[in-house]
């Protein structure tokens, strides 16, 4: 089939900025999808039926005229964060044509000068606020994609409070058509009337002296994590994470997650991993919910139960980190057999049981166990000694493929 649907770009400058391309196909076209903004922007000379998106937004009716000409308004690059991305994964490309514009970010960054290819994209568009915050590092410059006009001043508040306020922030309005507005000020200074609804925020982070460091990499303070005791301690948890070995687009089953540090690491190496925190405790439950959203994971899925009951329908996990409760019966087993092929499952332990449970469980399967052995130097009198922590055994191994 040849492509009968086309998509294409458009600025804020219109038909007037179109290619002699995206014009023919307009003038050809018998229906024409784009939100009423987009179709507004059309000339009288477009004849063809002028659609507005379904709320809730649906490709359904756009997709049942398969065969007809069909064309499909998007703002700017319609494969970045657009439609054309959407309709790219429901059809095979020979049956998609697409007209790309400048997207926001590209106008943005030309007005300010910054290399795009050092520039980090951020979008709030279908992400919470929270998940801005591991991107914030002193000297770096973002691009955030608003979700609408109170979107700057919640931007600015949250780099306030998280130690960030001498950041230089940017708001574009309109980038690209005749009503354009550049203001630019400090975080902590921005102003608290919402922008045009239309905007895109460019930030050049700064930290104040003594803001707390927050890396990507694994091993955060126990401190920036709020718990009842119930934490894989940090120099444990480095270890743990490195053997767990978070790749991009990977699910873990963190279970038994207690405050839900484990997760949250791994969420934090990278924007595509993925995370669900089974608990049972209903206390334990509200320190996941709050630390996921401070720690700017707000993705991390909690599933509240027991496991390995609470294990039944989810979905086959990449890794298994398994941090309590090794010894409840059939855990192991379920987390094994749900496991895909090639994942890997991590296990610590720290009484006597769960560690041979442990090493029963790697008689049968394999893996390899580690003695975890941490002390920190503390006082006494007036002298130092190292106060030793409780030992914790680790089980790491993988699932063959031809399981």
């Amino acid at each position: 089939m040849s492509a009968w649907l086309t998509v294409i770009g458009i600025g804020e400058d219109g038909y007037s900025g179109l290619g002699k391309q995206p014009r023919r196909a307009l003038l050809a076209a018998s229906k024409v999808f784009g939100s009423p903004r987009q179709l507004a922007l059309l000339p009288r000379c477009i004849g063809a039926q002028l659609i507005a998106w379904p709320s809730p937004f649906s490709l359904q009716p756009l997709l049942a005229l398969s065969g007809e000409p069909v064309c499909v308004l998007a703002s700017g690059d319609p494969m970045f964060h657009g439609v054309g991305a959407s309709l790219s994964r429901q059809l095979p490309p020979d049956q998609l044509c697409i007209h790309p514009a400048p997207s926001s970010c590209s106008l943005a960054a030309a007005r300010l000068g910054w290399p795009l290819a050092d520039t980090t994209l951020v979008s709030l568009v279908t992400q919470p606020l929270p998940s801005l915050l591991p991107w914030l590092a002193s000297g770096q410059r973002l691009l955030v994609l608003s979700r609408d006009a109170h979107s700057p001043v919640q931007v600015a508040r949250l780099l306030a409070e998280q130690g960030y306020g001498p950041s230089l922030m940017h708001v574009f309005e309109h980038l690209g058509g005749p009503l354009e507005q550049h203001a630019h000020g400090l975080a902590r200074d921005w102003p608290q009337q919402p922008s045009a609804a239309l905007n895109l925020i460019a930030l050049d982070c700064r930290a104040e002296p003594g803001a707390a460091r927050r890396a990507r990499g694994p091993g955060l303070p126990d401190d920036v994590f709020r718990h009842d005791g119930q934490l894989t301690k940090r120099d444990v948890r480095a270890v743990t994470l490195a053997h767990l070995a978070p790749m991009p687009g990977e699910l873990l089953w963190d279970v038994g997650a207690g405050c839900g540090s484990i997760g949250i690491e791994w969420m934090r190496s990278h924007p595509a991993c993925r995370a669900i925190a089974i608990e049972a405790d209903s206390g334990r439950q509200r320190h996941i919910e709050h630390n996921r959203d401070a720690l700017g994971v707000p993705g991390l899925r909690l599933v509240e139960g027991c496991a390995p009951q609470a294990l039944a329908g989810l979905e086959a996990p990449d890794a298994v980190f398994i941090g309590g409760g090794v010894t409840a019966p059939g855990l192991l087993e379920t987390c094994w057999a749900s496991l895909k092929p090639g994942g890997r499952l991590v296990a610590n332990a720290v009484t006597l049981q769960s560690e041979l449970a442990l090493m029963q469980w790697r008689e049968r399967h394999g893996g390899e166990l580690t003695r975890l052995q941490v002390a920190q130097a503390q006082p006494l009198g007036s002298f130092d000694t190292w106060r030793q922590a409780l030992p914790i055994t680790l089980l790491d191994l993988a699932k063959p493929l031809d399981a």
